[in-house]
């Protein structure tokens, strides 16, 4: 059993004693926790949104939430099963204080998590994250009097709200999608994809839609998590069906994967690539996206005349730098799409809005689309040391030997050679150094990596 605490949210296993698994106390404990905080941080009677994915334990963890809130004071805009950027914008739209997205993203089904949002819809920075927590080790709570219990109000209609926001969309041409007529085949690994993506694609004109997993009962059918070993079954029914386009989602809907007409994968590093190049083609600006992200958006960036700036891990940490440089779109390279004319929250329905409106306007195959694009290969590795090994240390080492090269130090070491790149991150919680490395092959890719781990072998 798993529980692991963070300044992003409250995320473990379903099952086991507290404080080893996500149990219901436990549930309760950091529920209150936030609830506290959001308590502090505005005046008044407040109002907090609660949307959940369709995890099995969905409902039960639901329960406690909103009746941990309720016993605080505090109102709660109870949406049901939702998408992650679909609480994120019910939290504007409802001019709430905060929300609590019930989601494990990508993590198999025994997982849940509590994932925590400000007033803005926008996940918690890491100075309110270790507030929240703070409260939860001291259960310095405040419950109110029986006279002054929270309310529940029901709203069920968030997700066609959301949908609408996406076809209001400037760059969203609905008029072209319809004229492509495409076939779309969709994987939604029976969750709350399985509502929404349906849903936007009928409004976007698309009449033939081939659907795989998309009652949202929890029961995932596959590993949820849209890498291209887990996605084998609609890369072949694209090719059957011969379908345009292939579009997967994970649990709660904050990462789009695409595949190709021809079932290869467009690559999930490309997605927020494709994108980029859509909305630059058409009005020149900058771009963030994470340091373990692809080079390809930086080049595509640059071929439009926009600068490009890179973010440390962690979508709080993209919205940031977004914010700081005005950049017009941003993400993380797992298929994160972050556009800040929606809101700022990685959206695979504004992704899916955004692509089709790109594709159609190309004329092209989704695979010629895809060839368009820099061709870059990612490593990821790791390599385990033992406990005491002063790991800061050797970071420090591995700095100095490559000094002459381009050095980022805001997210671990990463360093930057002309064509290529590689980054070493530490665990916060295991001796563990993982290295990620990117090239123009993967053999490419993979040598870099292996020429970092033995200067660390070296150093050990």
């Amino acid at each position: 059993m798993t529980l692991i605490k963070s300044i992003s949210g409250i995320r473990g296993t379903i099952g086991g004693k507290v404080g080893e698994g996500l149990s219901p106390l436990d549930v309760v404990k950091f529920s209150s926790a936030y609830g506290q905080w959001a308590k502090h941080r505005h005046q008044g009677r407040l109002k907090i949104v609660v949307g959940r994915d369709a995890r099995i334990s969905g409902d039960m963890v639901k329960n406690l939430v909103i009746g941990s809130l309720q016993g605080l004071g505090i109102d709660v805009i109870n949406i049901g099963l939702a998408t992650t950027p679909t609480t994120e914008i019910a939290v504007t739209e409802g001019k709430a204080h905060g929300g609590i997205i019930l989601t494990a993203s990508h993590n198999p089904k025994q997982w849940n998590a509590l994932k925590l949002l400000n007033e803005n819809g926008e996940f918690l920075t890491a100075a309110d994250g270790a507030e929240v927590l703070k409260i939860a080790e001291d259960e310095s709570f405040q419950f109110a009097e029986v006279d002054d219990l929270g309310t529940v109000t029901e709203k069920d209609n968030y997700t066609d709200l959301h949908v609408e926001h996406v076809l209001n969309l400037k760059m969203v041409d609905v008029e072209a999608i319809k004229k492509a007529n495409f076939t779309v085949a969709i994987d939604c690994v029976n969750s709350v994809g399985g509502i929404a993506i349906p849903a936007l694609l009928n409004k976007l004109g698309v009449k033939n839609t081939l659907e795989l997993y998309c009652e949202p009962n929890g029961h995932f059918p596959h590993n949820p998590e849209p890498l291209p070993e887990n996605l084998t079954e609609i890369s072949q029914l694209i090719k059957d069906k011969k379908a345009d386009v292939g579009f997967v989602v994970d649990p709660d809907v904050d990462r789009l994967a695409i595949i190709n007409e021809d079932g290869s994968m467009f690559g999930e590093e490309y997605t927020l690539v494709a994108v980029a190049d859509y909305l630059l083609s058409n009005k020149v600006g900058n771009t963030v996206s994470n340091l373990s992200s692809s080079r390809a958006l930086a080049d595509v960036t640059h071929s439009f005349g926009g600068k490009y700036e890179p973010a440390a891990v962690g979508e709080v940490n993209v919205v940031a730098k977004m914010k700081e440089t005005n950049a017009v779109i941003g993400g993380e390279g797992n298929g994160g799409v972050i556009y800040p004319e929606s809101h700022y929250g990685r959206d695979s329905l504004v992704g899916i809005g955004l692509f089709l409106s790109h594709l159609a306007k190309s004329g092209m195959k989704c695979s010629e689309l895809r060839a368009k694009y820099p061709e870059y290969h990612i490593s990821k590795n790791k390599i385990e040391l033992t406990a005491g090994i002063d790991v800061d240390g050797i970071l420090k080492s591995i700095e100095e030997k490559y000094k002459n090269e381009n050095i980022n130090t805001i997210d671990g070491l990463k360093i930057d050679f002309p064509e290529k790149w590689v980054q070493l991150r530490k665990s916060n919680t295991e001796p563990i150094i993982r290295i990620y490395a990117e090239a123009q092959s993967m053999d490419e890719a993979s040598q870099l990596a292996q020429t970092i781990i033995e200067d660390i072998k070296a150093l050990i």
